[in-house]
């Protein structure tokens, strides 16, 4: 996701000019709040939907997506009667607190929106959820050995981002690092599928279930790699699956279904901590839709990217992302 960076000013300022957000009137009983528009919600959820389940990387194009929307402003908001809202409330870890800007509610509303996703891939790989849970009741064996490598494909991501979380949020959440991250990943798809069609063509596909627990683990290990913003977790999750001898389409389903706990838990914790606040600045309203719309746009960019990489594989999409690393830096640069 995008970063999350702390507003170093304490005055109650509001944006003097915020092009895709409006403002009520700034008065001494009630002070200004920002407002997301329609528009901004449907592109978000699009731009959510289509490209979180995609290796083009959803940081990427969420920065150019918030960029374009003038969802960047950094003065700290309050609320009606005056009162901060705050991202961060005042603690003994942070004494002065982080207020909440709009740019901060902005990036907590693409993690929260992220539940649409989520509820896109339950609702197609609903047999495979269904079997796992049929493997807990002891029904269903495949099941239960799925649930294993999910677990320990997620595992490795976890505890290594709960270990460098403060070091990334410091040192990669920049434009920079996501224009290098993009350009890296595509080297290392474009490797990783000519590696794949050197490989003689295995006497049957190998289902997600008969993954080893080594292989799993190794899957997860490519995972955290998608802790440097812009290199897509999808995208290092189906390069990992290609090592342990998955077909690409059978590759991008399990990456599909290990994202459901990475991306339940971090729009869980984000919901937590900054989710009243966001919905303070933005409304339900905006919320429910841009989960709507990234619901639906996820259902379908994962029907037909599963079906386009059982005939092409990952090729054109490290092209699609050296095009995005040179948007993204004429965009900031230029």
């Amino acid at each position: 996701m995008l970063a999350l960076r702390a507003c170093g000013e304490d005055a109650p300022a509001v944006p003097s000019s915020l092009s895709a957000a409006q403002t009520l009137p700034a008065n001494p009983d009630a002070r200004p709040l920002a407002e997301l528009s329609t528009r901004d919600s449907v592109v978000l959820g699009l731009v959510e939907g289509v490209t979180e389940f995609l290796p083009i990387s959803s940081t990427g194009h969420l920065i150019i997506a918030n960029h374009a929307l003038g969802l960047e402003a950094e003065e700290p908001l309050h609320d009606q009667s005056g009162q901060p809202l705050w991202y961060k409330k005042p603690s003994p870890k942070h004494p002065n607190g982080e207020p909440m800007t709009l740019k901060l509610a902005a990036d907590t509303y693409i993690v929260i929106i992220q539940v649409g996703a989520i509820a896109a891939v339950v609702f197609l790989y609903a047999a495979q959820l269904i079997g796992i849970l049929r493997g807990l009741m002891g029904k269903n064996a495949a099941g239960l050995r799925l649930l294993r490598n999910l677990i320990l494909a997620f595992l490795p991501c976890a505890v290594i981002g709960l270990l460098v979380h403060d070091w990334i949020d410091e040192h990669l959440f920049s434009v920079q690092a996501v224009i290098v991250a993009l350009i890296s990943g595509a080297v290392l798809m474009i490797a990783a599928e000519r590696w794949r069609r050197e490989q003689p063509e295995p006497a049957r596909k190998i289902d997600v279930s008969e993954l080893t627990p080594k292989q799993s683990i190794g899957i997860g290990l490519m995972q955290c790699l998608a802790l440097w913003p812009g290199m897509s977790r999808s995208m290092v999750t189906m390069v990992g699956g290609y090592f342990a001898g998955l077909t690409p389409a059978t590759a991008a389903e399990f990456s599909f279904l290990v994202g459901l706990p990475t991306l339940g838990g971090a729009a869980f914790l984000k919901a937590v901590s900054a989710g009243p606040a966001m919905i303070h600045v933005f409304g339900w309203p905006h919320v429910l839709l841009g989960g709507a719309i990234a619901a639906v746009s996820a259902a379908l960019a994962v029907k037909y990217f599963v079906k386009y990489l059982a005939r092409h594989g990952l090729g054109v999409f490290a092209t699609y992302r050296v095009l995005l690393a040179i948007v993204l830096a004429a965009s900031f640069f230029l």
